[in-house]
């Protein structure tokens, strides 16, 4: 196998196979999981790097420690004897400044940068960052934290009774989409059937969504809602809600802003296709 083929066996899927999610369905990896995949063997050498990064998170004002966190284990050398190894729980974010700082040289890097650039970015972002990304970018970066925020939502929904989930998102989207449910907004948009709607919304649709869930959460978590009915009242009213403010702002009504011509996962499957011709 030539070292074309070699970078070629590095998919998405590989840095995909090592990513964990923790209780509250937050992504991370393992340092040490990493530094194989990126074609390192010395955790010393690889360890530099890691430094190196976290000066670059440093350098950009955001904090370190939100993004690298120290972990030890315990891991057995033989004989039954354990010793104490040094490992870290990284976001993509860390994950992409060290590919950033990695060695050059390695075509495997490029995939690396590429792959944890342009899936998403960070969590927590500056305000000049996001300033600075596309339009395609910011989809990706809205997209995820709708994504977590929905799954954090379900859990808090769950606990208020809720059972039937659909009538529930339903509810939302019909106080911020003036009536309509998730199939009504999938059919205006085109959709083929089950596509994703969020998939296919621009930022700033998504930051509306992203609004409605995250207050529909603390609303649920404020008031102690204990019934499904009440839940799916909650939601509604507070999709209402942020439809009116949109209004009174003078800002465009969710329905009426543009659907993106390529959803979120054809610009995945290009990227995808891209990486492995390289």
């Amino acid at each position: 196998m030539n070292e074309l083929e070699k970078v070629q066996d590095y998919t998405n899927e590989n840095f995909e196979d090592i990513k964990h999610i923790d209780e509250n369905g937050i992504e991370f990896w393992y340092a040490r999981e990493l530094m194989p995949v990126l074609q390192y063997s010395n955790w010393q050498n690889f360890e530099k790097i890691i430094h190196k990064a976290m000066i670059s998170c440093e350098n950009s004002n955001i904090n370190v420690i939100d993004h690298f966190t120290d972990i030890n284990k315990m891991v057995q050398i033989g004989s039954g004897a354990y010793r104490e190894q040094i490992d870290y729980e990284l976001t993509r974010y860390a994950c992409y400044l060290i590919a950033q700082n990695g060695d050059s040289r390695k075509k495997v890097i490029a995939l690396a940068q590429t792959y944890f650039a342009v899936q998403t970015r960070k969590q927590e972002i500056s305000e000049k960052e996001y300033s600075s990304l596309t339009e395609d970018e910011k989809r990706f970066y809205q997209r995820n934290l709708t994504r977590k925020g929905n799954y954090s939502l379900n859990q808090t929904a769950k606990k208020a009774g809720v059972k039937n989930f659909d009538q529930f998102h339903n509810a939302g989207y019909k106080g911020l989409y003036n009536g309509e449910t998730a199939d009504d907004i999938a059919r205006r948009k085109g959709l083929r059937y089950r596509e994703d709607i969020l998939d296919n919304m621009g930022s700033t649709e998504l930051i509306a969504n992203l609004f409605r869930i995250s207050q529909t959460e603390e609303k649920l978590k404020r008031d102690n809602i204990k019934t499904e009915k009440e839940a799916n009242q909650t939601h509604y009213e507070v999709g209402s809600k942020i439809r009116n403010t949109i209004k009174e702002l003078g800002g465009t009504m969710p329905e009426d802003l543009p659907t993106p011509k390529k959803s979120l996962k054809q610009l995945e499957k290009e990227n995808s296709k891209q990486l492995k011709i390289k």
